[in-house]
């Protein structure tokens, strides 16, 4: 049974900006001819890497709602310079965006039931060019907005 993983996008404000950082990371990575993965680093391995690498997501908050996500590829056991062990969550680098969900802030990951997660939106282009739209938007009327539930 598949379950996946849920962070806090910390210094991300859209998803724009969440496209954006995953795109120069790619530029770099082609640049050095290092794989095109992406990978967050966590101090706990999860206990249920089976669930999770069956099929599981890595989902972003960012600013209190979850909305966008990553293919989780493999979970790799790293350790940094002074030899403290990590878990790199390796995935892919195509940024999914989701229907929005509250979420308050938290610390690290958390587990997130197949069942509870939100539902990718049906037309990814779509919702890349209105995010990318919506962060032009003065932040004030931005909060308004998804206030009405308008955005």
């Amino acid at each position: 049974m598949t379950v996946h993983l849920v962070k806090l996008c910390v210094g991300v404000d859209s998803i724009a900006e969440l496209v954006r950082y995953r795109e120069e990371l790619q530029r770099k990575r082609r640049a050095s001819k290092k794989p095109l993965e992406d990978q967050h680093w966590t101090r706990s391995f999860p206990r249920r890497a089976d669930e999770v690498l069956d099929g599981g997501s890595l989902y972003w908050v960012i600013r209190g709602r979850i909305c966008a996500r990553h293919r989780i590829l493999r979970l790799d056991e790293v350790e940094d310079e002074q030899g403290k062990p990590y878990c790199a969550i390796v995935y892919d680098p195509t940024v999914i965006v989701t229907e929005v969900r509250p979420r308050r802030a938290f610390q690290g990951w958390r587990y997130l039931e197949a069942d509870d997660a939100p539902p990718d939106l049906a037309d990814q282009r779509t919702a890349l060019n209105q995010a990318m739209v919506e962060e032009s938007l003065p932040e004030g009327l931005r909060e308004e907005l998804r206030s009405l539930g308008l955005l």
